[in-house]
């Protein structure tokens, strides 16, 4: 395993005793104890499962010291305590065996390879301050299931036998796991919204559910984690997967246009809306409605037991709520706007639906952080992006910057990876669970059908371009008003939601004044807070608690303001300066000299067309939108039966590593011999190797504690595959021939007639060790993303002008 922990706060010796006494690990029984005495005292102290002294005594003899000296034997001799001893007792506190993980006569160097922080203020032997000091750093240092030690002695009950921690514990900076989460209170409220989407002559209310610490009953004002999620009151699957679009038709033939961008430019209009409710004049300090618990981010989870408020609300058009679906237009931002708004003093709430009795979050300290992964992390951004007050912060996780950007690309229709034929109307539809109210529904019924058709009709899959509908669904317009620091995480590897949407975010952020950190890691469409090999949950904890909490932390300068993980080496991080980089080299598609086997015709040609039997083979294998017998005849096999669908460009092996940082761009001179043109690149890692997993493996099930007797996670990390494979997709990009200018301007397209394209491949940070080949595939029809017409299309490349651009970490020369 490999550790990399970047929350832990420096911390000098007088703010270390003060931090140990008031997590009762010191206090005036043993803060004049010389060292050995002091540090069995400590460890005592974190058997928290025995209750008796006698019964600790009897455990200590199951820790070593060293090679021929358990622990009992050893505190009953009053030795003097060496590093290495410390270090052998440290290993097993933290979950380590001796033997199978480390060996006791060489402590340190398991712990240096392990990258676990080591005190090194003492050589040899520990006097009693060099204990204390390495005892804080210790308890701030992750077990071998991704917590710190501190954490795991919370889990099992450390701060639970005092009774008299009723408020928010702060050590090294971040808050701890002192609340009882078996008091959380639940309860329900209606946000009345700025919103009538359903046009019922009344403002939409929004349904919100409540999680609380009990101590907000006597006096205490709490931070809020707030995760706006459409699929949080369920969703209609069946009715989704009934409305999804055949793809299996060739692209349209656009009429040309002579488009700008105030052409396709949105402006919302809100409307007149109806009055604000006044109630029956009574106002409650608790809610009508509970709920039991049921779905939560672990995250969220996490900061329950430590003295967070945690609010999940599906939002406009979702059961219990008014109001109808709209995917991500303004309508859906100021639904999630309202939340945070209400939480932070500024806005009405309801006990019930009909509006009657006021209710006020008065157990909030009015300081909002939203959370949560994709449609949870789009809300986010767009909640962000209007500058609301109270929302301090957000970690958006895979979020859609620009909804285009999920659903087209440069003119074309483009399937989210794994979900072929999905569109706006069908999210608007699944996520519409007013329709699980039966009575609701058929209120509402008419008025949905209209809506939903109106979507159907303004996304225009036809032409694929970008429109009016979408550009009121391109967050990044409105970025110059964000107010809240951002963290920003996503997967290298997330074909869902694909990585343009965070490189576009992350770099519009660079002009905006606010502190934003960048999080990269080489999965799909995944969370990483139960990673081993990475404190991503104590570097949130650092961040709130600095955010909300306003601990002076220094959380804006120890976590990294980039952080990404490796590709090559398991558990390994890295932190380069900035993503995307100025340093390039560009590789002509006829270079002799760079190229393994160039072609012998400066124009060669592919033809986009399957047989009807070959279109059902490879689609019916197709596995979370991966289709790997597909991708295996277009990349890796030599004798492919689709040859002549694809052009491959592939380098001699590399002499030395590279890494690719940033958007690859393909610059091609093509030909089609139709009125149409569909054009498809990929970038791929060559060579027979060993890979990381896409998908984290499971480590550890269940071991990870977000509190006393509270919800668990299981340990994850990516590891290598158990086989060699001969190839990995590092990225992909898409165009419409005829949107060679940009995704709104359409042009004709002449059969037969050669024409300029450019255009950039999801943005990455990709290393490729020496003797490895990149290779670059041509193609049209992509079966995992965009339409699957293969009309029998031929299309021609000249080489000679043709040639592909790779963003490199470190200067070429």
């Amino acid at each position: 395993m490999k550790n990399h922990q970047f929350a832990f706060v420096p911390t000098e010796l007088p703010q270390i005793v003060a931090e140990l006494t008031t997590t009762r690990f010191l206090d005036a029984s043993n803060e004049q104890l010389p060292a050995d005495e002091l540090l069995k005292d400590l460890i005592k102290r974190t058997l928290v499962n025995y209750r008796s002294d006698a019964s600790k005594e009897i455990a200590l003899a199951d820790l070593m010291v060293d090679d021929h000296q358990d622990a009992r034997a050893f505190f009953k001799e009053h030795q003097s305590v060496e590093r290495t001893q410390f270090y052998n007792l440290a290993l097993q506190l933290l979950h380590f065996q001796t033997n199978e993980d480390f060996k006791l006569s060489d402590p340190i160097t398991t712990w240096q390879q392990f990258q676990l922080p080591i005190y090194d203020g003492a050589k040899t032997t520990f006097e009693a301050e060099d204990v204390l000091r390495a005892w804080y750093l210790l308890l701030n240092t992750h077990t071998k299931f991704g917590q710190t030690l501190l954490d795991d002695l919370a889990a099992n009950g450390y701060f639970a036998q005092f009774s008299d921690l009723k408020q928010p514990l702060i050590f090294n900076g971040k808050t701890q796991a002192v609340f009882n989460t078996d008091h959380l209170i639940r309860e329900v409220v209606y946000v009345e919204s700025d919103l009538d989407t359903d046009h019922d002559g009344k403002r939409d209310l929004l349904m919100a559910h409540v999680i609380r610490p009990a101590e907000t009953e006597a006096g205490l004002k709490v931070s809020v984690l707030f995760t706006a999620s459409p699929y949080d009151q369920g969703t209609n699957d069946i009715a989704g997967a009934q409305l999804t679009h055949n793809v299996d038709h060739p692209i349209a033939h656009k009429e040309p246009n002579q488009f700008s961008y105030s052409d396709v430019e949105s402006h919302y209009q809100p409307g007149n809306l109806p009055a604000k409710r006044t109630g029956n004049g009574k106002t409650a300090t608790h809610a009508e409605e509970h709920f039991q618990n049921g779905w939560g981010y672990t995250l969220n989870n996490y900061f329950l037991a430590r003295g967070f408020a945690v609010v999940y609300s599906a939002g406009v058009g979702t059961k219990d709520s008014d109001g109808l679906r709209t995917t991500g237009d303004p309508a859906e931002t100021l639904s999630a706007t309202a939340i945070i708004e209400w939480l932070a003093g500024k806005r009405t709430a309801f006990t019930n639906r009909n509006g009657d009795v006021k209710i006020t979050a008065w157990w909030s300290n009015h300081n909002v952080a939203m959370t949560g992964r994709s449609y949870l992390g789009t809300l986010q951004t767009a909640a962000a992006t209007t500058g609301v007050a109270g929302l301090k912060t957000c970690i958006s996780e895979a979020a859609i910057s620009s909804w285009y950007d999920y659903y087209r690309e440069n003119g074309l229709v483009v399937a989210p990876g794994g979900f072929q034929g999905e569109d706006a109307d069908v999210l608007a539809e699944e996520t519409f669970s007013r329709e699980q109210r039966a009575g609701d529904y058929h209120r509402i019924k008419a008025k949905w059908d209209q809506q939903l058709a109106a979507i159907t009709s303004h996304q225009d899959r036809r032409s694929g371009n970008y429109n009016q509908f979408w550009d009121a669904r391109n967050y990044l317009k409105a970025v110059a008003n964000i107010k809240a620091d951002m963290v920003l995480v996503h997967g290298l590897n997330d074909w869902n939601v694909k990585p343009r949407n965070v490189y576009n975010l992350y770099q519009a952020l660079k002009s905006v004044p606010v502190t934003t950190k960048l999080f990269l890691h080489q999965g799909q469409h995944i969370y990483i807070n139960n990673f081993q090999s990475l404190d991503f949950t104590d570097m949130m904890n650092l961040w709130l608690s600095n955010k909300l909490l306003g601990i002076d932390n220094h959380a804006n300068d120890l976590i990294p303001p980039v952080t990404i993980q490796d590709n090559v080496n398991p558990g390994t991080w890295q932190l380069p300066a900035d993503w995307g980089t100025s340093h390039s080299k560009t590789i002509q598609l006829n270079d002799a000299k760079a190229l393994q086997q160039p072609f012998d015709q400066a124009t060669p040609a592919f033809l986009d067309q399957l047989s009807h039997e070959q279109l059902s083979q490879y689609t019916k294998h197709e596995s979370s939108g991966q289709y790997d017998e597909w991708f295996n005849d277009l990349v890796n096999n030599p004798n492919s039966p689709i040859e002549s669908t694809r052009l491959i460009f592939k380098t001699k092996p590399l002499d030395h590593p590279i890494t690719i940082d940033g958007k690859v761009k393909v610059d091609l001179t093509m030909a089609s011999d139709h009125n149409v043109g569909l054009v498809s690149a990929m970038l791929i890692d060559y060579g027979d190797a060993k890979r990381l997993n896409v998908s984290p493996s499971v480590l550890a099930p269940n071991a990870i504690n977000a509190g006393y007797q509270w919800t668990k996670d299981s340990l994850k990390e990516f590891t290598l595959q158990a086989n060699p494979s001969p190839s990995k997709m590092i990225s992909i990009g898409h165009l419409n021939m005829q949107n060679r200018q940009n995704s709104y301007r359409v042009n004709e397209l002449e059969p037969n007639q050669y024409y300029d394209l450019s255009f950039e491949l999801q943005p990455t940070f990709y290393t490729l060790p020496a003797g490895r080949q990149l290779v670059l595939v041509i193609y049209a029809t992509d079966l995992a993303m965009t339409v699957r017409g293969t009309m029998g299309v031929t299309y021609h490349l000249n080489t000679t002008q043709s040639s592909f651009t790779i963003p490199l970490l470190h200067n070429p020369d």
